[in-house]
């Protein structure tokens, strides 16, 4: 794959991120794609899907699980639903995660991505203990499959981030860095913690926000790529800064709204390009 080839974020029936055909029209060539329903994580579908992915010469670098029941209402509520944080739905998250895992091998895709959820900032807690267990649980079974974990950035400040990934010690654990999300939910300066993670970062997602007036406790405000908080230039700068090449993917979520998309995308890949050149 050529050094940061620019990409979207979409889905194949969840109905979040690019359409693919939009994705096509304006250019794209990789994609991370939010997993498909239970249901439709079949060899079957990932013909059909990977058949279409190569009529329009576009390559899948990730496939993101998400999980019914969760919520991204606002931050209290993000804490009590999402990922595999909440013990209560955590053992049968776990279980879909590694059916995410065995569909992306269907789809000749070595990484795996989610957001795991806020983790406790007490390390020394049974609940932090437990969350490491599930990350290493996690990362045993996709390193059986060839694959890669990313943990998506946004909840923990990166120097939390960095002492997760140190406690779980697995060598195919890597994260996925967003820097709108910094800013949405108030855990650090996009650029500072995007050095501070360094080459661990191995995907990551150009998306744009504007702060909350009480940061870490409301949500930012996400805004069309350029329009925010987030340099684009010094974060490209940045990334270049630490040896990433990667993919740069756009997760710009317009569901169905394809004139819309083909407008805000394709002005965010001519800003990334302009950046990137």
């Amino acid at each position: 794959m050529e050094k940061w080839p620019v990409g979207v974020f979409t889905s194949i029936d969840a109905g979040l991120g690019v359409d693919l055909s939009v994705a096509k029209e304006i250019g794209i060539s990789t994609v991370q794609i939010h997993a498909p329903h239970q249901g439709n994580r079949t060899a079957e579908h990932a013909e059909k899907i990977l058949a279409r992915l190569a009529e329009f010469e576009i390559t899948v670098t990730a496939v993101f699980g998400g999980f019914e029941g969760e919520s991204y209402a606002d931050i209290p509520t993000v804490v009590q639903t999402v990922g595999l944080v909440p013990p209560e739905t955590r053992s049968r998250r776990l279980t879909e995660m590694k059916e995410i895992s065995d569909f992306s091998k269907l789809m000749d895709c070595d990484v795996i991505a989610l957001h795991l959820g806020f983790v406790p900032h007490q390390q020394q807690s049974e609940l932090y203990k437990e969350v490491v267990e599930v990350t290493r649980d996690l990362c045993h079974y996709a390193n059986g499959n060839g694959q890669a974990l990313h943990l998506e950035t946004g909840q923990e400040t990166a120097e939390a981030l960095n002492q997760f990934i140190d406690d779980v010690g697995e060598q195919n654990l890597f994260v996925n860095f967003d820097p709108a999300n910094m800013i949405l939910y108030g855990t650090g300066q996009p650029i500072e913690a995007l050095r501070a993670l360094g080459a661990r970062v191995k995907s990551c997602h150009f998306k744009d926000a504007n702060w909350s007036d009480n940061p870490g406790e409301t949500w930012g405000t996400e805004v069309p790529l350029g329009e925010g908080a987030v340099d684009i230039q010094k974060y490209i700068d940045t990334l270049k800064e630490i040896g990433y090449e990667g993919p740069l993917t756009i997760e710009r979520e317009i569901p169905e709204q394809p004139e819309r998309q083909k407008q805000e995308i394709g002005q965010a890949v001519k800003l990334i390009e302009r950046c990137r050149s």
